[in-house]
């Protein structure tokens, strides 16, 4: 994602936008349009995810999204009336605006991508789910299961080449233990 989008470029956007998509409230194409014939206000528009957490921003939807038609937020205040949204963006012309469009594939468009910024206002912590965290204890259980599975192994061979049929049947059993431990494990986090 870039963080210096020229105004040419943002204008083409948003033509583009509006042109292959039908939003589900009117008054946000005229908010674009309005955006697109104002270049100083586009100066200080800024596209990007996540529009909840900025001071000062917008998620503008398009009929193909399951995201809210319109949200406007300013300094924790959240509206849903567009003419309010319009009438902050013409009297605070030099303040930044921060915008959300929702539309589908967005995450997969060429041309939304290009003018897509690094959203400033993200948490620290945003980015790691809880599926994600699921997933990093997983992938460490298995790791440890795999690097104990693999000693275990070694000494197995170890006893069987010696003919150590009592070390044999000890890291067999050591060997089963752990099968199950682990197979126990993933059951209950599958489970969770």
């Amino acid at each position: 994602m870039s963080t210096s989008i020229s105004i040419q470029d943002k204008k083409t956007f948003i033509n583009w936008f509006l042109t292959n998509y039908q939003l589900k409230k009117r008054e946000s194409v005229w908010i674009l349009n309005y955006l697109i014939n104002h270049e100083s206000l586009l100066s200080n528009v800024h596209f990007i995810r996540e529009a909840r957490f900025c001071p000062r921003g917008m998620i503008i939807s398009a009929q193909c999204s399951d995201e809210v038609p319109f949200r406007f937020y300013k300094d924790h205040i959240v509206t849903t009336d567009a003419e309010k949204s319009f009438h902050d963006i013409r009297l605070n012309r030099h303040e930044p605006i921060y915008i959300q469009l929702s539309f589908k594939n967005s995450h997969q468009s060429i041309e939304y991508n290009a003018v897509l910024e690094d959203n400033p206002f993200l948490p620290d912590d945003f980015f790691i789910t809880k599926k994600e965290k699921q997933l990093a204890k997983e992938f460490l259980n298995y790791t440890l299961f795999e690097a104990e599975k693999r000693q275990l192994l070694k000494q197995i061979d170890h006893a069987l080449d010696n003919q150590d049929k009592k070390m044999f049947n000890e890291l067999t059993k050591k060997l089963n233990q752990l099968k199950n431990s682990y197979d126990a494990s993933r059951h209950i986090t599958d489970n969770d």
